[in-house]
């Protein structure tokens, strides 16, 4: 089995966000992918299973978990197998196309609903918005800087719904960090899924329908928005920095 180390949402290796990528020939049993994931360590290894024409089945799994929309693991796939393709996934049909050096995710909008709730005890900054959505806590921070600079409680926010938390603030556009040790991820460098949620809020609070996302990590990256109608349009670059062979 092919196995990949792509850095995502970026064009330089060693920074935005890696995933690994598994190619298949038929569908695998869970457990053994999980138990892959856990062995590769990365926030997400994707699996695919490679029929040639017509829709491939994709699926995300985190060190711990397996997830229902993984942005950049989509990414990573899609920039190794190239072209136009269609992934049956946990989140329905998603099309993504490479093209140019860059590559385009149709994803579903998953735009936040308030709900007000106090999250003083997970983050220690004053927030102007909170809200969920349909698996994130989402917090809106008054500055760039308050998002650079947040420490929160993982312990305190693991205990929380799903232990999951965007943290945004308006940038150029806007920047983001997301933190999720309830799928055992502590931060994730990028995240093209916080993205459809990203994206829609601060598309009305811009007023304007294509946006530039920076996830200011220590690793950093970047997500070019477009919202269309209830989807939302990633696109982003990505680099292989490792191939070979899975023996297992």
């Amino acid at each position: 089995m092919d196995f990949h180390l792509v850095d995502a949402f970026t064009d330089q290796a060693f920074a935005g966000n890696p995933a690994g990528v598994v190619v298949l020939e038929q569908p695998a049993d869970a457990r053994w992918m999980q138990q892959v994931a856990a062995e590769m360590k990365h926030s997400e290894t994707a699996f695919v299973v490679n029929t040639g024409e017509g829709a491939k089945s994709l699926r995300w799994f985190t060190p711990t978990d397996e997830v229902s929309l993984c942005g950049h693991a989509t990414i990573a796939v899609t920039h190794v197998l190239g072209g136009h393709q269609v992934y049956e996934t946990l989140s329905g049909q998603l099309t993504c196309t490479k093209a140019d050096g860059w590559i385009d995710m149709d994803f579903p909008a998953d735009p936040p609903v308030e709900t007000g709730e106090n999250l003083s005890h997970i983050l220690d900054a004053p927030v102007k918005f909170t809200g969920r959505t349909r698996e994130n806590l989402f917090a809106v921070l008054e500055s760039v800087e308050a998002v650079q600079n947040a420490k929160p409680d993982l312990a305190a926010l693991l205990g929380t719904w799903t232990g999951r938390l965007i943290i945004t603030a308006r940038g150029d556009d806007f920047v983001s960090r997301f933190f999720g040790p309830g799928v055992g991820v502590d931060e994730d460098p990028v995240t093209g899924s916080a993205h459809c949620s990203l994206a829609p809020y601060w598309a009305e609070q811009l007023g304007k329908t294509t946006l530039v996302g920076q996830q200011i990590s220590a690793r950093g990256g970047t997500v070019r928005t477009e919202i269309r109608d209830d989807r939302v349009l990633l696109r982003g670059k990505a680099v292989t920095v490792l191939s070979g062979e899975l023996y297992v």
